[in-house]
């Protein structure tokens, strides 16, 4: 396939790009690099910086690159900034986000496969999660995500655009080339790491008193090879729709500190303090209809397994990527 990836410098972005190089696809990345990193492309890839919020720029990249299929992983994504900037949210997910569609429906793109998130659930009323729990977002991050899935669907009925949906949980470990490395490091994992790496004196654990086994939030945690696995089976397939990428199984915050201790061999000190508004005790997928339609599965679900990459990444790449 002939493949153009947004954002395709970032976390997850750059493990897919990683993941269709290896199977002999042509990938072309279109990166501001305001969040990912140039160093985080494959060499392989075609590199072309640039933002979505360039409407020419946008169609002319994707009309030289005259993809098959377009993965769309460039967004804003913290939960908190969200609540104090939502203009940013709605620009960059969903203005931006349009101009990408315009430049696809021009270019005669076939498909598009969209980076979502379960935040678009927000606080669900079952668990675990599946396609059909009503999506009522409590933040701009997750309301700018599910503006643009309903975008993709009017596309899709007017302009024939196919569309694949991922809603991820939490995107976690590291492929053998490429990890996590955030400017601002919100992610549990890469937090309590760097407290094994003595560069934090301790982490921090918001809420003690939820109604779980011991207390701490549960999530479900997906490894970033896995979500590119699906992402590019996706792309392979004619399938349109919204689809939950997790593994099914959920660990709280302090099972996850106690498999980075057990793998670091440190001890990691940690700070209590209230539950952040907003958080829910338990987020699980229920990712049967992604496993079922894509003959999709998970390769990464012991939390220690999951751990083990991130940390042999992170001892790899102390100060994350070269600036």
């Amino acid at each position: 396939m002939n493949v153009l990836v947004t954002g395709g410098a970032g976390y997850i972005g750059s493990a897919c790009v990683q993941e269709l190089i290896e199977q002999n696809h042509t990938v072309t990345v279109f990166d501001n690099l305001s969040e990912g990193h140039r160093a985080a492309v494959h060499p392989a890839a075609n590199f072309v910086e640039g933002c979505l919020n360039q409407a020419e720029q946008s169609k002319d990249v994707v009309g030289r690159a005259a993809p098959e299929v377009v993965i769309h992983f460039a967004a804003s994504a913290l939960v908190e900034e969200s609540m104090k900037v939502p203009g940013k949210y709605f620009g960059n997910n969903v203005a931006n986000g349009l101009n990408l569609l315009n430049a696809c429906v021009q270019a005669q793109v076939r498909k598009i496969v969209f980076s979502s998130t379960c935040a678009t659930y927000g606080i669900p009323d079952r668990i675990p999660i599946s396609e059909d729990t009503p999506q009522q977002p409590i933040n701009p991050y997750g309301e700018s995500k599910l503006i643009f899935e309903k975008m993709l669907r009017w596309f899709h009925e007017i302009h024939g655009l196919q569309y694949v949906a991922f809603r991820y949980f939490n995107a976690c470990g590291a492929t053998d080339r490429f990890g996590e490395h955030h400017r601002i490091e919100t992610h549990l994992i890469p937090n309590v790491l760097k407290v094994a790496l003595k560069q934090q004196t301790s982490c921090k654990i918001f809420g003690t008193d939820y109604p779980t086994t011991d207390g701490t939030c549960v999530r479900d945690y997906i490894h970033i090879k896995d979500l590119a696995t699906a992402h590019i089976l996706a792309s392979q397939s004619n399938l349109n729709g919204c689809y939950n990428l997790g593994t099914g199984k959920g660990y709280s915050v302090r099972e996850v500190i106690a498999a980075c201790e057990l793998l670091t061999g440190a001890k990691i000190a940690v700070e209590e303090h209230d539950r952040r508004p907003g958080d829910p005790p338990k987020l699980v997928a229920a990712p049967s209809q992604a496993i079922n339609a894509l003959n999709w599965h998970p390769e990464f679900i012991a939390i220690e397994r999951i751990v083990d990459t991130a940390w042999q990444w992170h001892k790899a790449h102390p100060n994350g990527y070269p600036h």
